[in-house]
């Protein structure tokens, strides 16, 4: 039989676990860190939201983007669910692209601590123009395998 995995060691603030309330803005969401077990050891760990919704500040129209979250962890790992309810704080958050995407890398480095992250923000255009955004911080360990974040330029529909 299969050892069940304890969470008597993580502290109980942790949102995982429990039912919480969806925050309804990017400033009221809480990011959740649990120890890294594999400390001393640098490798890669990647987050994909495919479905990122937020708003643009000037028309109150939906954006849509597909984030690609890479980061090389120190003492702190990013806890998932906290990052989806982080996410989706975004739902009518009214900002740019480029402020989404940086704010999101941004915050994540400041609670987790990372040795390296960087954020990849595919938007899908508004009037019929694409908007990538790119931002990383830290120093890549010259021993990390760094695959491509696998989304294709936007090509439409020909």
């Amino acid at each position: 039989m299969a050892k069940k995995s304890s969470s008597k060691s993580l502290p109980t603030s942790l949102q995982l676990g429990r039912a919480v309330e969806w925050p309804d803005s990017p400033e009221k969401a809480k990011l959740d860190r649990v120890p890294n077990p594999q400390a001393g050891t640098n490798y890669l760990v990647r987050f994909t939201a495919p479905e990122f919704t937020s708003i643009c500040p000037v028309t109150g129209q939906p954006d849509f983007a597909h984030l690609v979250i890479d980061y090389v962890p120190g003492q702190w790992l990013l806890e998932s669910k906290s990052l989806k309810l982080y996410v989706a704080s975004f739902r009518n958050h009214g900002a740019f692209h480029e402020d989404c995407t940086v704010m999101i890398g941004k915050r994540i480095s400041a609670e987790i601590k990372s040795k390296w992250l960087r954020i990849g923000g595919y938007w899908y255009p508004r009037g019929g123009i694409p908007i990538d955004v790119f931002w990383q911080t830290g120093k890549l360990p010259k021993d990390v395998w760094v695959p491509d974040q696998g989304v294709a330029p936007y090509r439409g529909r020909g």
